[in-house]
């Protein structure tokens, strides 16, 4: 599941890569529905969003190519196990077709490999959705990243993913490619967290990203950026 960043020759091309992301708390209707207005216009991978705004995002984009993704125990990693299971449930039932889980983050910092591995399967196993476990890597030391993406892919996980972009870092062209080389062709890596222009896409698909997690997604495939923005 290697990347194709050769292909993504324009910034437009790259529209098949973002997840286009809201998850900021205190978000209206009228952001939500702007947020699916776009992804249908650019053609974009996914919508992820928060589970409150599940069903109206399965409304909005009903009859679209675009996937419904939903955040799960977002974004401190720290509910029990069961309460997990039952969120990402509740998410399915809303409408979502992936899932963002964050891994258990107490225990992934602690290194109890054990309880990671049982907890992520736990969730992934009762879930019939494809599921993207976030590691938080700027948190992580380089070994935690890579046994915390060893027990993600052991545990069923379809994606591998940096960050939740709220834990005070977020993408790194580094550790897009460290988790590439965990994960080979297994399964797919996701950036997310602080990807804001083509050129950083394009930089994290080229060292593995197959999926890229960003509120600029907009941005990213025109090249116009939001006010107060710049390269």
């Amino acid at each position: 599941m290697a990347a194709d960043g050769g292909a993504a020759r324009d910034p437009r091309d790259l529209a098949r890569f973002i997840d286009h992301t809201l998850l900021t708390p205190g978000v209206a209707k009228p952001d939500i529905e702007r947020l699916c207005a776009e992804a249908r216009w650019h053609g974009f991978a996914a919508v992820c969003v928060r589970r409150e705004w599940a069903r109206l995002v399965r409304q909005l984009l009903a009859g679209s190519v675009v996937r419904i993704a939903v955040v799960v125990d977002f974004h401190e990693g720290s509910g029990t196990t069961a309460a997990r299971v039952a969120e990402a449930g509740e998410a399915v039932r809303a409408g979502a077709e992936e899932l963002d889980l964050v891994a258990p983050l107490p225990d992934l910092i602690a290194g109890r490999w054990g309880l990671v591995f049982d907890d992520l399967r736990a969730v992934i196993s009762a879930s019939p959705v494809p599921v993207k476990v976030i590691l938080e890597t700027a948190l992580l030391s380089r070994d935690q990243k890579v046994a915390g993406a060893a027990a993600a892919i052991a545990a069923g996980a379809a994606f591998v993913k940096t960050s939740t972009g709220f834990a005070g870092g977020g993408a790194t062209v580094e550790d897009v490619a460290l988790l590439r080389a965990v994960a080979g062709d297994r399964v797919g890596v996701k950036a997310s967290g602080g990807v804001r222009t083509a050129a950083e896409a394009l930089a994290m698909i080229r060292a593995g990203a197959t999926r890229i997690g960003t509120s600029s997604g907009v941005a990213i495939v025109t090249g116009r950026l939001p006010a107060g923005e710049g390269y």
